[in-house]
């Protein structure tokens, strides 16, 4: 127990969202008296939970008064540190945490977290997968999952696999990872961090807090920005690199005949490339992380061997839709940066019709240039404003469609393509112009194509 619990007698809960309302429910269940604020409006299955346990609530703004009296304040990881709200509480001195922050107060449970820019669903879900193949009891919590502070008040286990954000890990201080993962970090959500790349990468390696001696630290050594920044800091944490060749110091690598090794102070062992249920490069890097967190968590190889062959991909993520007179239709709908999308362009075998296009977070799309030259035989724009990927793309391929609904996008990928070709969503942008989510978006992709 954390002795800043004691000091909690009233929590006030900024955003109602799955986070929010599981701060709010660990509060109640420690005694803490809690008050939740939504400037928006709160979506029907958490104003009838909120409802239902009687916790104090106002949506559609703030009352200062019932939020600055507080000892203590979660704030929605959404949330910027420059709403007014937010800027008067950091004056009057009241701490802000994240959930995973708060609920961290309220356990001793092992922690395997898991950031980067891109891959951290994939392999958050393929930890969990092991961990519970494995006979473990295990929660799923932060951006997957339900939330960790309501876990922790209602349905408690001895591990939890965690996906965080750099918006979560912001308001994070004396939590601490068992495993913390980092994938890798590219330029993503520049506009919370005042286009700054160290600051955003900063807010990634806070993931590495409070570790000990007895925690370690997992990477992709091949990653520039990871590599320079890992030389920069100091962590009493084990470090265990990862790469796609043998590499000194590489606790994971792919040798030149196709044999996936693993190597860690507890164990080796190896698993050939082909067994793994998840292809693509980026995949191999996601496996390799989990291989090396199932390995220092003393699982059987043999189980993880068997969990890595036979997991299912994630919704959303490179994930086939159907084929329809010869073409392939792939949904990538969570490829919501630059860097996502030159994964899935790099996994191509055939020629793609590429659908582009939401809300620009200060992309720059000459990252995934070459690719496009490469393998993209059209691009079809779709969002509310495409000006942009217009003017960068016009004269890049033979072909740059603008549309601005996504029935218009799949219809036009229809008629240009032929036989043998591949139509791939990744957007390579936020999903808020056009649709609620990226969820959203991908099932719309999938609804139109299965109308084909």
């Amino acid at each position: 127990m954390n002795p800043k619990t004691n000091d909690i007698k009233r929590l006030a809960v900024l955003g109602a969202g799955e986070s929010g309302v599981g701060a709010a429910i660990l509060a109640m269940a420690k005694d803490i008296e809690v008050f939740i604020s939504d400037s928006g409006e709160i979506a029907e299955k958490h104003l009838e939970e909120i409802g239902r346990r009687g916790i104090p609530f106002e949506q559609g703004g703030h009352t200062e008064e019932l939020i600055l009296n507080a000892d203590m304040i979660v704030k929605s990881p959404g949330i910027p540190p420059t709403a007014p709200i937010v800027r008067k509480a950091v004056e009057k001195g009241i701490p802000i945490v994240s959930e995973i922050e708060f609920a961290g107060y309220f356990t001793d449970s092992r922690m395997v977290c898991i950031t980067g820019s891109n891959g951290k669903t994939t392999t958050t879900l393929l930890i969990y997968h092991i961990l519970r193949k494995a006979g473990l009891d295990v929660g799923l919590a932060g951006n997957v999952g339900a939330s960790l502070a309501k876990q922790v008040a209602e349905d408690p286990h001895d591990y939890y696999v965690i996906e965080l954000s750099s918006f979560q890990l912001e308001n994070m201080y004396d939590f601490k990872a068992h495993v913390a993962v980092i994938l890798n970090i590219t330029p993503d959500h520049m506009d919370r961090y005042d286009h700054k790349m160290e600051l955003y990468t900063a807010a990634k390696f806070r993931i590495l807090q409070n570790q000990t001696p007895d925690d370690y630290f997992i990477y992709w050594m091949d990653d520039p920005i990871v590599s320079r920044q890992v030389q920069q800091i100091q962590t009493e944490a084990m470090l265990l690199p990862f790469s796609d060749h043998a590499a000194d110091d590489a606790a994971a690598w792919l040798d030149d005949s196709g044999i996936v090794h693993f190597q860690t102070p507890r164990d080796v062992w190896e698993i050939p490339r082909e067994r793994l249920s998840l292809t693509g490069l980026h995949n191999l890097y996601n496996s390799m992380a989990a291989g090396l967190s199932a390995s220092v968590l003393d699982i059987r190889n043999d189980t993880t061997r068997a969990a890595l062959a036979d997991f299912e991909a994630v919704e959303h993520r490179l994930e086939f839709v159907r084929e329809h007179n010869g073409v392939r239709y792939v949904n990538d709908s969570k490829a919501t940066n630059v860097n996502s999308t030159w994964y899935a362009l790099e996994s191509m075998t055939r020629p793609t019709l590429l659908i582009l296009g939401g809300k620009d977070k200060g992309n720059d799309y000459t990252e995934i240039l070459p690719l496009v030259k490469e393998k993209v035989k059209a691009i079809v724009c779709m969002g509310a404003d495409n000006s942009k990927l217009l003017d960068f793309f016009k004269g890049e391929v033979a072909v740059v469609a603008d549309t601005h609904s996504m029935a218009d996008a799949v219809a036009e990928c229809a008629r240009l393509a032929e036989e043998g070709d591949t139509v791939l969503l990744s957007p390579c942008c936020a999903s808020f112009d056009l649709f609620k989510s990226y969820e959203h978006r991908g099932r719309l992709f999938k609804d139109e194509v299965n109308k084909l």
